[in-house]
This record gives structure tokens, C-alpha cells and sequence, in this order.
């Protein structure tokens, strides 16, 4: 009892001491940070803060629906369930690898945007307003060349809108959730592909413990090993990265 009244004590005069010590420290200097020039109009610099926000936390949104993120990532999650092997590779090497497929196929349309758009903005040859427009006809051209007809069709009516010469009339509003079903359908279209041979192993697998009697022994067991030699035996990651690159080439 006498040890903890001493500790109680102690931890006081810590307290104390430290206390004591910040009330006669220097005052913490003042941090000032500033959006936009000192002439802006009031409201200014509070409003571009908020659109930076705003940007910001779309971002993974702008990522997925705008980009190949969507088809590689689908592709390469039917690759792991198809062959069975639970949480390998892990979510953060199957996350990484698609993050790193879409860096380097979107390379042509970012330095598109980088030359058409960037570039001139941080020189001050145009408006921010004309970059964000110039930069939209590269990444409108990239989701126009990978849009169904019929998905975009199907936007396009619902909106009323005339059917527009170019793809540079399409609004992104139309335009990004057309690319993204018809990215959905193709990445399940070669997540099946994928699936088939695998689904042939199980099914011979299993037609084979069942002649053999062995109905107690889960099939899952025996032909794990078989589809992933098999997926060795033929260089499965290079021909599924090849099938992607591939679907992607104009």
C-alpha cells in the first residue's frame, strides 16, 4: 500500500514539474498557412481549400472509374479465386501490381496530359479553368476507345441529349459511368476465360475421388496442388499480364 502512495506521489510531481516547465517555456511561434495571393477577395482562399479537399478525397474514385485500375484489379482478383489459393498473393501485392499495370498503361494519356495541360498551367500560358478542360480530351479519348456503344448509348438517351459529333461533346457525366460498366463486363469476361481451365481440374478431380470412393476427402485438397503447377507450368502471370496489355492496345 506504502508503494503505491509513493508511485501516486511520484507521478504528481512528474505531472508537476512538467507543467511548470511549458507555463515558463517560449511560446510555441504562430503557423500560418496561406492559400492564394494576398490581393484574392475575401472567401478565396477558404473556397479553393475546400476544392482542394474536395479533389482530393475523390481521388480514388478518379483512380478506379477513369482508368484500366478497374478491369486489372477484377482480372487479377478471378486469377487468385479461380486457382483457390485463399489470400495469396496478398490484397496488398494483387492492390500494388494493378496500381503499377495502370501507371504504365495510362504513361501515353498522363504525358498527354502533362504536355497539354500541366505544363502550360505551372508556366502561367493559361487559366486553370483551360487546363482542366485541356485535360480532359486525353482521358476522354482513352475511355471513349474502351466504351461499348451500346453502354454509352444507354446514358445518352436517359439524358435526352443529341448525339454528339466527337468524343470530345461526350460530358464526363455520361462518359465515365459508361466506361465503367463496359469495363466491368470485360474484366469479367477474361476473369471467366481465366476460370475455365481451373474449373476443368476440379471437376476431374473430384469425378476421380468419387469413382474411387473417396467422398470424405474434400476435392479442394488434391487439386490445389494440380492448378497451381499447372499455373506454373505455363507462366501463368506473364500470359495474364500479356491477355491485359494486350486488351488495351488501340
Amino acid at each position: 500500500m506504502n508503494k503505491k502512495i509513493s508511485y501516486t506521489i511520484a507521478i504528481f510531481i512528474l505531472f508537476g514539474f512538467l507543467f511548470s516547465h511549458t507555463a515558463f517555456a517560449d511560446p510555441i511561434p504562430n503557423i500560418d498557412i496561406q492559400i492564394g495571393n494576398e490581393g484574392d477577395t475575401p472567401g478565396t482562399s477558404s473556397l479553393s481549400l475546400i476544392l482542394l479537399i474536395t479533389i482530393l478525397s475523390i481521388a480514388p474514385a478518379i483512380l478506379v472509374l477513369m482508368t484500366s485500375f478497374t478491369r486489372i484489379v477484377i482480372v487479377l482478383g478471378f486469377v487468385r479465386t479461380s486457382l483457390g489459393t485463399m489470400q495469396t498473393p496478398p490484397n496488398q501485392v494483387l492492390i500494388g501490381l494493378a496500381l503499377f499495370l495502370t501507371l504504365f498503361v495510362m504513361a501515353p494519356t498522363l504525358s498527354s496530359i502533362n504536355d497539354v495541360a500541366l505544363q502550360p498551367y505551372l508556366k502561367g500560358e493559361i487559366s486553370q479553368t483551360e487546363a482542366l478542360d485541356k485535360a480532359q480530351d486525353p482521358m476522354k479519348k482513352f475511355m471513349f476507345s474502351h466504351t461499348r456503344e451500346k453502354d454509352l448509348l444507354l446514358f445518352m438517351n436517359y439524358t435526352g441529349a443529341e448525339k454528339p459529333e466527337t468524343y470530345e461533346d461526350i460530358p464526363l457525366t455520361v462518359l465515365v459511368p459508361a466506361f465503367a460498366i463496359s469495363e466491368l463486363k470485360t474484366g469479367f469476361q477474361m476473369g471467366f476465360m481465366i476460370f475455365i481451365p481451373f474449373l476443368v481440374i476440379d471437376i476431374v478431380v473430384a469425378s476421380v475421388l468419387m469413382a474411387m470412393g473417396m467422398m470424405m476427402l474434400p476435392p479442394v485438397m488434391i487439386s490445389l496442388p494440380f492448378k497451381i503447377l499447372l499455373f506454373v507450368l505455363v507462366d501463368g502471370w506473364y500470359l495474364v499480364v500479356k491477355s491485359m496489355l494486350m486488351s488495351f492496345n488501340p
